[in-house]
């Protein structure tokens, strides 16, 4: 199918040391949606308007998404009645794309059905797949049976994106919602990169070589001496000028006895 639309698969201009990054997209809906009409149209810029209802197939093209190179994988699904055996693309696909018709209600309603079962999957993984709805034949609008307002209600119900779009006459439009589904799976893998633990360290400046500092006699006290710090991260020792004897009384100055005094340099601990 991809030689007939003229596109080939994988290009081989790229070295194959450097793999470019994959994106696999899945495209859901009931038959008449409109699914082989927007990936036509995203591949080629054309439009055709039938194709082989019972046709499933995947294409390759090689995108170039918010300046980042990215290799899409699009899965064109062929569902006979509703999601049946969609484990082939619920384990294949990054994100999925949701397509209904705004003719068509019914299709509007066969959408709610895979909302129900990408619901049910996204319980049992760790990194549940964006999904995007999207509501085709934006040109049928004289014909519209869904508004777009039920269109937002469900999509809003779903947690998930909601676009209409015209395979018929929107490329800008479908490229966008594909690209779109790219940036979200973008956005889904950063948000789940592990996160870094942080370390605050506290830079001390090493403290100087301590220099000895004697104290005068005083009232018969012998002369001793002590280290002096000079740095913000010790605590503040009173200098010498401001140390002076005072007489501290013991607890037994009460009594008749002479009471003995204990002499000491105000500002210091007595251990």
């Amino acid at each position: 199918m991809s030689s007939m639309f003229g596109k080939p698969r994988v290009s081989s201009e790229r070295p194959p040391q450097t793999p470019l990054p994959e994106c696999n997209v899945a495209i859901l809906g009931c038959r008449g949606a409109g699914k082989s009409a927007l990936t036509v149209k995203f591949l080629t810029k054309r439009f055709i308007s039938e194709y082989d209802p019972n046709l499933e197939d995947t294409y390759t093209s090689e995108e170039l998404v918010d300046q980042q190179p990215v290799l899409l994988k699009v899965m064109d699904t062929a569902d006979q009645d509703g999601p049946r055996n969609c484990e082939r693309y619920l384990c294949w696909a990054s994100a999925f794309l949701i397509v209904y018709s705004i003719d068509d209600r019914k299709s509007f309603e066969g959408c709610q059905r895979y909302l129900d079962v990408l619901a049910l999957h996204a319980r049992g993984c760790q990194r549940p797949c964006p999904t995007l709805l999207l509501g085709n034949k934006l040109d049928m609008e004289q014909y519209r049976q869904v508004p777009s307002a039920e269109g937002m209600a469900l999509a809003s119900r779903f947690g998930c994106l909601f676009h209409e779009v015209s395979a018929c006459q929107d490329f800008p439009g479908v490229q966008h919602v594909f690209h779109e589904a790219v940036r979200e799976v973008r956005r889904q893998a950063e948000w789940n990169l592990p996160v870094r633990p942080l370390f605050i360290t506290e830079e001390r400046p090493c403290p100087p070589v301590a220099t000895p500092v004697a104290l005068p006699t005083h009232h018969g006290l012998a002369t001793c001496t002590f280290n002096t710090l000079s740095t913000v991260n010790y605590k503040e020792i009173p200098s010498v000028a401001q140390a002076k004897l005072v007489t501290v009384k013991s607890s037994r100055a009460q009594s008749k006895r002479k009471a003995p005094t204990l002499t000491l340099l105000k500002g210091f601990k007595i251990f």
